[in-house]
């Protein structure tokens, strides 16, 4: 990465430093081991991968978010307000600004969420970094109940922020791990009968999020996102015949590969462009491994959105009018739509969402159980390919690593 951009303003780090299922490996490899040790274990391990970026990047601002592996209880395990976010906090907060980081602190410690006013180049932008771990249906305390305390207390949150930067006029960033919306992936796999009223797996356990996210869209410049491991893209609009259904009310969302190659694909980083006046992501490219073994390792360019897609920033306006090529070539023969497909899967050239095109597409313009469903009914009932996805567990990914005076993303 300071090979490839060495000026780089700033890095966003968007979930999941910790590998999958560790604390059961940690456990195997040292039984005798008690929680406290597994949690001392994560946060070493949280220090670390932190601590290596900011010694590549000296002075350079590293924002971190949570991924649902970044626990000290194991896997979408967490409790608010635990010693282990105060501590984690502190680890996350070290590199922000002084004046920056008591604030950054004192939110951390209730559930893992932060929000600041990002560094000179950016122009007045707030950059709000969520937890919403909380938010997924597969959450749990650490002692393995539930908690919905913990979810309403940061969407309260969550709003406090936006509203704020609206009085302000202030531009926002959105940062989490996982990405609101359908999970294509485990509905394909536990084959949810859509057509015959059956609901499509969520990504989390509610609409809340992208509610609110499209309610203060004309703050929120990008959202970026994980957790699936691949190179997506979202748009989050208001649905059907809801208030202000426009591109107004809409957020585009950049669901950013993963650095681990645990699902095969190999390791990447995204370096972006950002104008730090308007904190619009201009645009990104994509830089791959040539292998997964770390040995003898090359890094290249996969691609390059506004070469590829021949768009002039990444925006509301342009993913929706990427999405709708998207949907208008079911046989995906359209240049945009096999750039795409090849790219999807980092260093895998093969075409893996090809036979179940439409059905994908399906998900990127739609993010609720009710809007998804009717969309998806009729494609179902031409393309009988069944698909097969790369799983939607995410380790390691890193997001934005910013371009001399405008950014990156990595």
């Amino acid at each position: 990465m300071r090979t490839r951009q060495r000026d780089a303003k700033f890095i966003t780090v968007s979930g999941d430093l910790i590998a999958h299922s560790s604390s059961c490996r940690y456990a195997t490899l040292l039984p005798g081991s008690t929680q406290s040790d597994y949690q001392a274990f994560v946060l070493k391990t949280l220090d670390f991968v932190i601590g290596e970026l900011r010694a590549s990047f000296s002075g350079v601002p590293v924002y971190v978010a949570l991924g649902n592996n970044d626990t000290g209880c194991g896997d979408y395990r967490l409790d608010a307000g635990s010693d282990f976010l105060v501590r984690a906090g502190r680890i996350v907060a070290a590199g922000l600004p002084l004046s920056q980081q008591q604030p950054a602190l004192k939110d951390f410690a209730k559930g893992g969420y932060f929000s600041l006013t990002m560094e000179a180049p950016m122009h007045d932008t707030r950059l709000i970094v969520v937890n919403d771990l909380f938010l997924s249906p597969k959450y749990t305390t650490c002692a393995g109940g539930p908690d919905p305390a913990a979810a309403i207390t940061e969407m309260t949150w969550l709003q406090e922020q936006l509203a704020q930067a609206r009085r302000l006029g202030q531009r926002a960033w959105i940062m989490g791990h996982i990405p609101p919306g359908v999970d294509l992936y485990s509905t394909a796999a536990k084959m949810k009968d859509i057509c015959g009223n059956g609901a499509p797996e969520m990504f989390l356990s509610s609409d809340k999020l992208a509610d609110l996210l499209i309610e203060y869209a004309d703050v929120i410049r990008l959202g970026i996102f994980a957790h699936t491991h691949m190179d997506e893209m979202r748009l989050l609009e208001a649905q059907g015949g809801a208030p202000h259904a426009s591109l107004e009310h809409s957020v585009a969302i950049k669901v950013v590969p993963s650095i681990s190659p645990v699902n095969g694909n190999n390791p990447s980083f995204t370096a972006a462009r950002v104008n730090p006046l308007s904190a619009a992501l201009q645009d990104y490219e994509v830089v791959a491994a040539s292998n997964q073994t770390g040995i003898d390792t090359t890094w290249s360019r996969e691609y390059d959105y506004a070469q590829t897609y021949h768009e002039a920033q990444f925006s509301p306006s342009t993913v929706k009018e990427l999405i709708a090529e998207f949907e208008s070539d079911r046989g995906a023969k359209a240049t945009a739509s096999e750039e795409y497909i090849r790219n999807y899967y980092v260093g895998d050239r093969s075409p893996e969402l090809k036979p179940f095109w439409s059905q994908y597409v399906c998900a990127l313009g739609n993010h609720t159980a009710k809007s998804f469903a009717p969309a998806y009914a009729p494609l179902a009932s031409k393309d009988v390919a069944r698909p097969e996805f790369a799983p939607v567990e995410n380790l390691n990914e890193a997001t934005l690593l910013p371009q001399g005076s405008l950014a990156r993303m990595d």
